[in-house]
């Protein structure tokens, strides 16, 4: 038998307000890709309509798939050639990723 928590998981409100407004700021469809990241949970990587990447981290990827199922605009999705297509990756991402690498 299946664990009800698994099957009805507790999406935080700060992860569900983040997601919801980043859809408001980026737009519908936005889509969502969830991770898994080992102990830590899972992260769930939102593309905008207009191509802006963000990211809130949860608990579980059922958490991550719940969260995606409750913010209005965000649809489930995958690395597939859509997505990557999809995705704008600005100057000001490059480096803050640049800057961890550095430390």
């Amino acid at each position: 038998m299946a664990n009800t928590a698994d099957e009805n998981p507790q999406v935080p409100a700060a992860a569900l307000r983040s997601a919801a407004s980043f859809v408001a700021a980026h737009g519908q469809p936005s889509r969502a890709v969830v991770e898994p990241i080992g102990r830590a949970g899972a992260r769930v990587v939102l593309v905008g309509a207009d191509g802006a990447m963000g990211d809130v981290v949860v608990s579980s990827t059922s958490v991550g798939e719940a969260l995606v199922d409750q913010v209005e605009g965000l649809e489930l999705s995958e690395w597939d050639r859509d997505t990557v297509t999809a995705t704008r990756i600005g100057p000001e991402h490059r480096a803050k990723m640049a800057a961890r690498t550095r430390g």
